[in-house]
């Protein structure tokens, strides 16, 4: 039905219908026929709240959240990593919990690491836990199998060393 000049193709095997409906799944003619497109599928890179910034308030997000500043707040994420020189007072929840700052509140992790420089004053409920020599830790660790559910019934909150100061 339709006819095409075939001054610009390159032999036989351009004229298949393929090349036709490739442009329709967002692949451009010339590309290899194994093109994914990841734009969709491509992790946003995680966010980082600088060390100049300080946040009064909550934080909940599905994605990775780096905090390098001060946070009064409970924090909600995917990762969470607490840079060296951050402060968080309050309740971190996250699949993967990184600390290697301030932590003063309770901790909820599948995944919990505490680096070196970690300083935590509070209660850590997690599935795996790492600590690292030098990590200071004060309060009590808890294993569950779901840590992440809030209505999983945990220990009261006792009171904590920085109440008393």
């Amino acid at each position: 039905m339709f006819s095409k000049s075939k001054i610009n193709e390159p032999g036989p095997g351009a004229a298949q219908p393929q090349p036709a409906a490739a442009p329709s799944t967002g692949t451009a003619v010339g590309q290899a026929a194994d093109y994914r497109p990841q734009a969709p599928k491509a992790k946003p890179p995680a966010s980082i709240l600088s060390a100049d910034l300080h946040i009064k308030g909550n934080i909940k997000t599905t994605g990775d959240v780096q905090i390098e500043g001060q946070v009064e707040g409970d924090i909600r994420a995917h990762l969470l990593t607490v840079g060296e020189g951050a402060t968080v007072k309050g309740e971190l929840v996250a699949d993967d919990v990184v600390i290697n700052g301030r932590i003063i509140g309770r901790v909820r992790g599948l995944k919990v690491r505490l680096t070196s420089t970690a300083r935590v004053e509070g209660d850590i409920i997690h599935k795996t836990i790492a600590i690292e020599s030098g990590a200071h830790f004060e309060g009590s660790v808890q294993r569950q199998d779901d840590p992440l559910n809030a209505a999983t019934k945990v220990l009261p909150k006792p009171t904590m060393p920085s109440d008393a100061q």
